[in-house]
């Protein structure tokens, strides 16, 4: 692997972390321990029933003000890298000469294009995209979210067509304003545009035709690890080396040093996604699940399988913010050991329809079970209980496609800080939940590799060796009562399904 060493004495790495609900700026040393963490939470644009947006201009600055904060926090010790990991499938659309947004980011929840991605099934794209890209047709990828702009904000695909337009996921975006015009991506981002080919590790002109979108709008694909330019001086007063970039749950597989085939590592934040390790070749899924690039290093390409669930964090966020029946997210634990063990209520919650293994994009939340003795108390558990349902829908198909039997599972996200929740989690799947001593993973994959490529972090055979869980969950509910819960959960799943086809 080329790289370049570091400033003498340097051996600070910035992580930008930035996500669907905030903006954070990590300052790393080279063993992974945190120096300093810098915060801005980002405001949801909801235009529509089952839209969501945010604002460019507002992440930007929320970048620039975070990485402010964490670079004045080394106290003149300067940086040896950035490394970027982002939100994963959101969109954005900007004028090159200005480098100005042409509308707000479509988020990855945004079901706004669902009647695109029908028509594209209706138009035989179905085996093409997952042949190629790994993916299903579903208003979650940014293919169908750049064809929605380009038809829907006046004169833009005629610009688009001339040049005028980039696109990029949010970590483009960032590089472009970061650098003054870099207009690149790494591999794990492409791969979750449907447009990338995962054999070919290029942009698939096939598909990128059939939908509509100028290869002018595409950014350059380099590795995970790699030369992305340096930031301009004037932003930080310094010209600091951007080292890598990654999807923000690619960048959890590395942080929680899963480099080897058979890996299992499961992200709790706004949403919930689950990857498995599956080696150096591509594995198709039977079941429904998404096969995804899980980094590139020194030219060596890895792969997993995904599982994504849209809502987790989100569904307190949506008891606290909607609903208003808590006031802070960690009030859920102790409201969930609090209530009633004889209720059984489900909560299904397709806010923004279902992922895998549904892919169910006009699905809706769905709450069953509900008796006169239920509360706030019983609700809260049953926010918690879904994401270990839905995980262990997810690690089913895992096992059912890679034919092994999955008994750890890593963890992490905030979600993962509540231990009645990752108790739960190991209870119902069954399996051991191991959390390691940070949480904050996601950040750590992506300073890793920026450290990797400039000689301060160790190569990933030490990391994995080096990995420690500071707690582990043992499942220990009773098989019968286990499996009596989780067919109640299939039940409420099929309910809230069959409520979607009468309605649609």
């Amino acid at each position: 692997m080329a790289r370049r060493g570091a400033a003498r004495g340097t051996n600070l790495i910035l992580a930008i972390d930035q996500g669907t609900t905030s903006t954070r700026a990590i300052l790393f040393d080279g063993s992974g321990a945190v120096r300093h963490i810098a915060r801005r939470d980002l405001r949801q644009i909801y235009p529509r029933p089952g839209w969501v947006e945010h604002d460019p201009e507002e992440i930007w600055q929320a970048v620039v003000a975070t990485c402010r904060e964490a670079i004045a926090a080394a106290q003149d010790q300067p940086l040896a890298a950035i490394g970027i990991t982002n939100q994963r499938e959101t969109t954005v659309l900007w004028e090159r000469a200005s480098g100005k947004p042409v509308h707000n980011a479509i988020v990855w929840q945004d079901r706004r294009t669902a009647p695109i991605c029908e028509r594209w099934r209706g138009e035989g794209f179905s085996s093409a995209v997952s042949e190629r890209t790994g993916l299903v047709i579903d208003p979650y990828f940014s293919a169908s979210k750049i064809s929605w702009l380009l038809d829907s904000v006046a004169g833009l695909r005629e610009r688009a067509t001339a040049g005028e337009i980039a696109f990029g996921t949010i970590d483009s975006f960032l590089l472009w304003r970061l650098t003054g015009g870099r207009h690149q991506t790494d591999v794990t981002n492409a791969s979750r545009t449907m447009l990338y080919d995962l054999h070919r590790l290029a942009w698939d002109e096939d598909l990128r035709e059939g939908f509509g979108i100028p290869a002018s709008l595409l950014p350059e694909v380099l590795d995970t690890g790699a030369d992305y330019g340096s930031t301009l001086h004037a932003l930080f007063g310094d010209a600091i080396p951007i080292a890598s970039i990654a999807g923000d749950q690619q960048a959890a597989l590395i942080g929680q040093a899963c480099f080897r085939p058979g890996m299992v590592k499961s992200t709790y934040g706004t949403g919930a996604f689950a990857l498995l390790h599956t080696g150096a070749t591509p594995a198709a899924s039977s079941h429904q699940l998404l096969t995804t690039i899980a980094y590139r290093l020194g030219g060596e390409t890895a792969y997993a399988l995904e599982g994504s669930i849209f809502i987790a964090g989100a569904a307190v966020q949506w008891l606290r913010d909607r609903l208003g029946i808590i006031a802070t997210a960690a009030e859920t634990q102790e409201l969930a050991e609090i209530a009633d063990p004889r209720q059984r209520i489900y909560f299904v919650p397709g806010f923004a329809g279902l992922g895998a293994p549904y892919w169910a994009p006009e699905a809706r939340g769905a709450i069953s079970g509900l008796t006169a003795e239920c509360g706030v108390a019983e609700l809260a558990r049953a926010t918690l209980e879904a994401v270990g349902y839905q995980t262990r829908d997810l690690i089913a198909a895992m096992s059912a496609d890679s034919g092994l039997a999955i008994d750890t599972l890593r963890v992490d996200g905030g979600m993962a800080a509540s231990a009645w929740t990752m108790q739960f989690l190991a209870d119902i799947l069954p399996a051991r939940v191991e959390r390691p001593a940070s949480i904050e993973t996601t950040a750590w994959g992506a300073a890793y590799v920026a450290g990797l490529q400039r000689d301060l972090c160790p190569p990933p055979d030490q990391m994995v060796a080096g990995w420690r869980a500071a707690r582990s969950f043992p499942p220990e509910m009773l098989e019968d009562e286990r499996e009596e819960r989780y067919a109640g959960w299939k039940r409420a799943v099929a309910a809230a399904l069959t409520a979607q086809r009468t309605t649609v």
